[in-house]
């Protein structure tokens, strides 16, 4: 099908960008990437009156340093996270769950910054981010706001973005030295999760001194396994000892049933991939 005819707008700097989003109010879209925003339209299941266009502003794209964080901007592509340095050695979890995300052709032209602010509970990226306490730097016309990961996802699709306000960069503290797996399971290649699993480990000899673990598609938005976490915390990195803390990985959780899975057989998903991935960071 053909898109319904809308104005479009590639503003040049963030302020151009939430001028053209405020001017438009609610008959906007905004376009990052495009990858779900562009079969949307096609099916004419969005209508916008105006499409504003974020490709050419370049202060959102890149990776760079501030003390103890990262800083990626929003319009910085899947291709770029996923080869750059110092993601690779500051916060590899990225990276791994990015190496995932489609194919290499949606890998060039999504972004970062799209997949979070779309916040499709099966995307890759949401867990990951939820997992490293990422921060959210929003813009709106009464100027920037930063708000936890934990909070920037609130249900399905739907975030904690305002009226008026663009997703700008995301804030992600440092971790060096953590090992770092996501495991996905879908039923073809290049689909969407099923269940996966995003988990950031630290050992002390062959102790696990800290974790961070979060679950992909187990909710209408990312979930931490807090219940994991704690189980694995001060044990050592023996399949014993992750087989145990992986039974708690569908704690707190609320699963849906669809054409793919029903609820328990995501659980039982859950449990297993936990268990691969904390055992696949913990051996890289």
């Amino acid at each position: 099908m053909i898109p319904a005819a809308f104005d479009y707008v590639a503003p040049s700097t963030v302020d151009d960008a939430v001028r053209a989003l405020a001017e438009a109010g609610e008959d906007a879209k905004v376009l990052a990437g495009g990858q779900s925003l562009l079969p949307v339209l096609r099916m004419r299941l969005a209508d916008p009156g105006k499409l504003i266009d974020l490709a050419r502003i370049p202060e959102l794209r890149g990776v760079r340093e501030e003390r103890n964080a990262l800083v990626i901007g929003a319009m910085t592509t899947h291709y770029e996270v996923q080869r750059d340095p110092l993601v690779a050695e500051h916060a590899a979890l990225l990276a791994r769950a990015t190496d995932t995300v489609a194919d290499p052709q949606v890998r060039h032209r999504g972004t970062f910054g799209g997949s979070l602010a779309h916040a499709d509970p099966a995307g890759d990226l949401p867990a990951p981010a939820l997992a490293l306490d990422a921060e959210m730097v929003v813009c709106g016309m009464d100027g920037r706001r930063t708000i936890p990961a934990a909070d920037f996802f609130q249900d399905f699709f739907t975030t904690a973005l305002g009226p008026g306000e663009i997703l700008v960069e995301v804030r992600v503290p440092k971790y060096p030295g953590w090992h770092a797996h996501y495991e996905k399971f879908n039923r073809v290649a290049q689909a969407w999760s099923m269940v996966a699993v995003a988990a950031a480990i630290r050992t002390e000899g062959e102790m696990i001194a800290e974790s961070r673990v979060a679950l992909t598609n187990m909710a209408s938005v990312p979930v931490r396994a807090r219940g994991v976490e704690e189980a694995l915390v001060g044990r050592p990195a023996t399949a014993e000892s992750i087989r145990a803390a992986a039974e708690h990985a569908a704690e707190g959780t609320n699963p849906t049933s669809d054409a793919n899975a029903d609820v328990d057989y995501r659980r039982q998903l859950a449990r297993v991939l936990t268990g691969r991935a904390v055992t696949s960071a913990v051996t890289a």
